[in-house]
């Protein structure tokens, strides 16, 4: 069961915000990359307190997502026809789309073939081209999380429950505090150290739900060039 999310409005702004009830004294703000805003509060603090707070640093919090806006995944607009490119881990690929009557993608010299009876349509060859990253992020992905979890000194406190890959439009990676690990599997396009990045980020999760001082520590400790990939990767997928 998800947790209920509230909202309030702040001009003409509405800002959306969930609630973590947790045996603590005070009350934690937290705004994550993917831009939402999560409340670590006590167990017994009412909720109109929690929302003047809220109001409080309403600024600091639009603030706080205008600037992780800009690292956000974005979807650059796609045609689908031979002769553009497409990545596949951090490499430029060339579309070439094939008339015949067997449906398929490969990966062959450089080139992402596909194979379809309607090489016209655009929306045919483009669920084929995402079927087919869906494809290889379900194979790569898995074995990044084992290397990944070879940076951790105890890494089957770290291991992920289960792992899902979809599309995305707002964030890379989450971890569910039940240890559910869901990827973007437009992650998959990335060169390898920047999707290390985002799974030893998601899996420091395991340890720390929010992106305190204790979070960042763990990630610094387990890959301290992060940043860097992270810059990478944010250059990297435009």
């Amino acid at each position: 069961m998800t947790r209920p999310l509230y909202s309030f409005q702040y001009g003409e702004r509405e800002i959306r915000y969930d609630i973590v009830r947790r045996p603590r004294r005070t009350l934690e703000i937290t705004v994550a990359p993917d831009s939402s805003v999560v409340v670590a509060a006590p167990q017994d603090v009412i909720h109109s307190a929690i929302e003047a707070k809220l109001r409080k640093r309403a600024r600091w919090i639009l603030g706080q997502q205008r600037y992780f806006s800009q690292f956000l995944p974005r979807t650059v607009e796609r045609r689908y026809v031979s002769g553009e490119t497409h990545l596949y881990l951090g490499r430029q690929y060339r579309l070439k789309v094939i008339q015949g009557a067997e449906e398929g993608v490969k990966l062959i010299h450089g080139y992402i073939l596909v194979h379809t009876e309607r090489a016209k349509d655009q929306a045919v060859v483009r669920d084929l081209v995402n079927g087919w990253y869906r494809q290889r992020a379900l194979i790569k992905f898995p074995e990044r999380i084992e290397h990944c979890l070879g940076l951790f000194a105890n890494a089957e406190r770290f291991q992920p429950e289960r792992l899902t890959v979809r599309v995305m439009t707002r964030r890379w990676g989450s971890m569910s505090p039940a240890g559910h690990l869901l990827l973007n599997s437009r992650l998959v396009q990335a060169p390898v150290h920047a999707i290390d990045y985002v799974i030893a980020h998601e899996l420091c999760h395991r340890a720390h739900p929010h992106h305190g001082p204790a979070f960042y520590a763990l990630l610094d400790g387990v890959m301290p060039d992060w940043r860097l990939r992270k810059l990478r990767l944010e250059r990297s997928m435009v």
